[in-house]
């Protein structure tokens, strides 16, 4: 910081000082008199609100000391029930943030996840308190099941009475006795709850689910799903290679036959079976070789996904048993060239300078590719092996409804609807995508489309734990 920054921020500092004692001043004051008129003075809720903002002003404005003044006046006790007051405003902050960041779209996953990308643990489990807390006034017919399932999956473990009780709560979730820091956590989590954007509503925030709106996997989905899990612990347990492709190859067909039987039965039953949206997570490092790895899978199983840089997290648009396949599929794929690109190890130039970082991201980009190439043929040899079953079924004269050339019309119309859905969803924005970076290691480019060579095309929920390992 230059001479002239440092001296700036020394005087935002001394303006922070100055406004927190004349703050802390008020509670105690008396009533305020110039000439005949009389001023009452503020009320100790007024002052709080007053330092709450300003505190959250400094926040905004990166002056941390001058912040930490304003803190330290709500955390000192100024008049009788000071404390309690002051959680009950906080609390009161925190959770209209919370419900306004539900209606702009965001779901309490990405909400928690957001916290700790962007401050860190402690503030994650701010904000997972506070949407588990606000949950238990909607009736359970009024939240959708996917909201509650993620909902259950934050563990959040504080729990309070009424508001005036939250920061006493908070301090004993957390064994701190410095009231200083847990009000900095919550003032930090309030800022930026109120500076998250807007996200498209891909599922309707607590209170306004309709029962049945959601379609739920029927019974022949979960035997598909079984089958697949079956063949594919085979597949990992197995010490062959040969034995494990096979097996895997058998699952990726269960699965890429599933979705074109859901088309089919769609298109004959006349269901209204339509498009719906889900954001998947993205995490450093190299978050656009990973995005455009999820791209190119979501084009493969007729889907569309959308990058959000800045959020870490992409929106794939499609119907739900190719949403499904591609979740899956990209979990996996990703793992299986983490695994490989950290087994070749750091690299450096001939001068001893480190180029891993080069190889990496130019080894996901070739990985990409190939594995693009690669389900583009699977998908393919599914379409027609579909195509010929319906043939044969119908037999030599065949029948309306049931020729193998029916199969074709069905897929485009689903494209087309998946388009359709996309651009309604993002219009102009859907020029924003993942793809761009550039390759620029020889050596990562054919580790890469070898390790694409080598991965099997499935989707394993057993490396979900290893999902959330960083790369190095």
């Amino acid at each position: 910081m230059g001479k002239a920054s440092r001296q700036k921020q020394k005087v935002r500092t001394g303006k922070a000082q100055r406004r927190a004692r004349r703050i802390a001043a008020r509670p105690a004051g008396t009533n305020r008199r110039q000439g005949a008129a009389t001023w009452a003075a503020p009320s100790p809720a007024e002052v709080i609100a007053e330092a709450i903002g300003e505190a959250m002003h400094e926040t905004c404005r990166g002056n941390e000391a001058g912040a930490a003044e304003l803190i330290r006046v709500l955390a000192t006790e100024q008049t009788p029930g000071w404390t309690r007051a002051v959680s009950q405003a906080l609390a009161c902050a925190l959770r209209s943030g919370v419900m306004a960041a539900w209606r702009h779209g965001w779901q309490p996953a990405e909400l928690a996840r957001h916290m700790a990308r962007e401050l860190g643990t402690a503030h994650e489990r701010v904000v997972a308190g506070m949407m588990t807390a606000e949950m238990r006034g909607y009736a359970a017919a009024t939240v959708d099941d996917r909201w509650s399932a993620q909902i259950r999956s934050l563990s959040a473990s504080v729990a309070w009475g009424n508001d005036d009780e939250y920061l006493a709560a908070q301090c004993d979730v957390t064994g701190r006795t410095d009231l200083t820091a847990v009000i900095t956590v919550v003032i930090e989590v309030v800022h930026l709850l109120q500076h998250v954007g807007v996200l498209e509503l891909l599922c309707p925030p607590p209170g306004q689910a309709r029962a049945g709106a959601v379609r739920t996997r029927g019974d022949a989905d979960e035997r598909v799903l079984s089958k697949i899990r079956a063949l594919l612990a085979k597949a990992e347990s197995t010490e062959f290679a040969t034995e494990a492709e096979a097996l895997s190859a058998r699952a990726q067909e269960l699965m890429a036959k599933h979705s074109i039987d859901q088309a089919l039965l769609a298109a004959r039953s006349g269901q209204r079976d339509e498009p719906c949206a889900r954001r998947l997570m993205i995490d450093n490092p190299y978050e656009q070789p990973k995005a455009s790895l999820l791209e190119t899978i979501a084009a493969a199983n007729r889907c569309r996904a959308i990058w959000h840089g800045a959020l870490g997290m992409s929106t794939v648009v499609g119907f739900p048993a190719d949403l499904d396949s591609v979740e899956l599929l990209f979990t996996s794929l990703l793992v299986q060239a983490n695994t490989a690109m950290l087994r070749e190890g750091s690299k450096r130039d001939a001068y001893g300078r480190s180029r891993t970082r080069a190889f990496r991201q130019s080894f996901l980009i070739s990985y990409t590719i190939r594995i693009g190439e690669r389900l583009a043929e699977a998908a393919g040899h599914a379409e027609q092996s579909a195509a010929a079953e319906q043939a044969a079924a119908a037999g030599p004269a065949g029948s309306a409804g049931s020729s193998g050339n029916d199969l074709l019309p069905v897929l485009a119309a689903r494209h087309r609807a998946v388009d359709d859905a996309m651009d309604a969803m993002f219009g102009d924005r859907l020029t924003y995508s993942a793809s761009g970076k550039r390759v620029t290691d020889s050596e990562g480019w054919y580790s890469g489309r070898a390790a694409a060579d080598l991965a099997t095309l499935h989707a394993r929920e057993q490396v979900a734990a290893a999902a959330a390992a960083p790369v190095a």
